[in-house]
């Protein structure tokens, strides 16, 4: 890590975060955890690393970054684990590249991360994701299924293969779970209505779209609207949802799921979220699936019930021989 990322590490996010009402301590935090990047051809991406033994990635999903993964990594370091927690392009500290946001492209960047940072020393690792992280995680184990021990993923939809919704005026909470999929791929419309509201935005998604909201604090807001706000951090979040819901995007999946997954795989979706679609998704596409539904909470998973996904994870990995 360079001398600019320890003071980047320890001035402005402690004293953005602090210790916060959810139980977050930054300070302890980072005497466990280290910040890094590391340069994938001409793209800067940056990851959290911490702990020793057998390693795990975790992927995020929009609007957010590799911090939707703080308690669960905590945890997991705490349980004998290496915790690597990546922000893709367009991601949290990541570079914001005007391309490149198609599955295979992201997949492909993350695999040569995985080599040229050597976490696959030890062989395949075990890979978690969640939201947007899901469409990452699959396409990395479907695409390169050397490197990825087990799959995880939780509460997200696949572009192109999970079936789409039946047509007409969906009710209220399915709209408030599925308006941005549309809203996220118009031209210049969310970059008019979003920009210089990102806060506003943010408060209002987390809310309608969370079910323990608590965990969404002015520390944690702060962060969200930090790395949202960054050059380039809206046009590339606009541009995942352009690519994957594009002719050639959803081609791209469908053709990736005429092969099943050979790997275990684990999909949970939220009771306030996706619900079963996940698992019934995954269980048609991977030979090995195990799943199903949390309840009690919203889409939010890694923020709104670390533990029991922690603990979910703990015993799949059992199964699975970790």
């Amino acid at each position: 890590m360079t001398k600019q990322n320890e003071v980047f590490k320890s001035n402005a996010m402690t004293k953005a975060w602090g210790s916060d009402e959810t139980g977050f301590d930054a300070p302890r935090f980072w005497q466990v955890f280290d910040r890094h990047t590391a340069l994938i051809k001409d793209v800067s991406l940056h990851y959290v690393d911490g702990g020793m033994g057998a390693p795990v990635l975790l992927i995020p999903g929009w609007p957010q970054s590799w911090f939707a993964w703080r308690f669960v990594m905590q945890t997991l370091v705490a349980q004998g684990r290496r915790v690597i927690a990546i922000d893709p392009r367009g991601m949290g500290d990541s570079d914001h590249p005007v391309a490149g946001y198609d599955m295979a492209t992201i997949a492909s960047e993350i695999y040569a991360f995985l080599h040229q940072t050597e976490v696959l020393a030890e062989g395949p690792i075990d890979v978690v994701g969640h939201d947007i992280g899901t469409w990452i995680g699959y396409a990395l184990a479907a695409d390169y299924p050397d490197v990825v021990r087990s799959l995880a993923v939780f509460d997200g939809a696949l572009p192109g293969i999970t079936p789409p919704p039946p047509a007409g005026i969906p009710d209220e909470d399915v709209n408030v779970k599925t308006w941005h999929f549309a809203f996220n791929r118009l031209d210049d419309l969310p970059e008019i209505l979003i920009t210089g509201r990102e806060r506003a935005f943010l408060t209002w998604l987390f809310s309608a779209k969370s079910v323990q909201s608590h965990v969404f604090d002015g520390p944690t807001m702060d962060e969200y609207v930090r790395v949202n706000t960054r050059p380039g951090a809206l046009r590339a979040a606009l541009a995942y949802y352009k690519t994957a819901f594009s002719h050639a995007g959803l081609a791209q999946s469908r053709k990736r799921a005429q092969d099943p997954l050979t790997m275990p795989v684990l999909a949970y979706g939220a009771q306030y979220g996706v619900g079963a679609v996940l698992f019934n998704t995954l269980n048609q596409i991977a030979i090995d699936c195990r799943g199903g539904v949390f309840a009690g909470v919203g889409h939010y998973m890694p923020e709104e019930c670390p533990a029991e996904l922690v603990a979910h994870l703990d015993e799949f990995w059992r199964i699975c021989g970790g």
